[in-house]
């Protein structure tokens, strides 16, 4: 049976403005799983993301999973910072730490849930050591630090292969493609390759000029 689509709107998308809360709070009653939040050094990638105080604020509004794409060098110095602030699941970049894994444990001793992010330039044989301990694969399909950019096509061979990589050795992490969801891109990686969870960006969920719940609809429909 296939699994639902899980869907993770990108907050970074939205403007911080008077209207912040009214959207966090249409977001959260739309039917979507998650809120996806990235938080960003400039030196890993070449951009700023969100704050913690943005964080509290986010969390204050909803009962629904957080998870937190670190895009930062040395993550594991802002984990437990992070799991006392209320996210949910953390990824990091394997290429981010001298010892991935290590940092990987900490959020599982955290109570959390663990997973790692797929650069368009990372193989499958580079991280297939680490996929036993993570709940979560996130596969990008642009290069990251930016939100609007355009898929990239030649990650689809590499969604399937972590998609069959799983199926093969018996394995539950979950798959969500990062960057690129469109319409045609989703309904290519959810009915041929297996990916079932998709943060959401500006081609099907911000700035739309309809309800986020009619977007979802959409999006849960192709």
């Amino acid at each position: 049976m296939k699994t639902s689509k899980i869907l993770c709107p990108s907050i970074a998308n939205l403007p911080i403005n008077g209207d912040y809360a009214d959207h966090i709070s249409e977001i959260d009653e739309s039917g979507i799983d998650i809120f996806h939040l990235d938080i960003m050094d400039g030196m890993f990638v070449p951009n700023f993301g969100l704050s913690i105080r943005e964080i509290d604020f986010i969390r204050s509004k909803t009962k629904k999973l957080l998870d937190c794409h670190m895009m930062i060098m040395q993550p594991h110095r802002y984990i437990e910072l992070l799991a006392d602030h209320g996210i949910d699941i953390i990824y990091i970049h394997p290429e981010s730490e001298l010892i991935p894994t290590e940092t990987l444990d900490k959020i599982r001793n955290l109570n959390k849930q663990p997973g790692i992010v797929i650069n368009p330039s990372t193989a499958l044989e580079t991280v297939k050591d680490m996929l036993s301990i993570v709940d979560w694969v996130m596969i990008m399909g642009v290069n990251p630090g930016y939100a609007g950019r355009d898929y990239l096509p030649y990650i689809t061979p590499k969604a399937k292969a972590f998609h069959d990589y799983r199926i093969k050795n018996n394995l539950s992490y979950k798959l969500v493609l990062d960057g690129g969801a469109d319409a045609k891109v989703i309904s290519d990686l959810y009915h041929n390759c297996g990916i079932e969870g998709y943060v959401l960006g500006k081609q099907l969920f911000f700035f739309q000029d309809k309800p986020y719940k009619n977007c979802v609809d959409y999006i849960r429909s192709i």
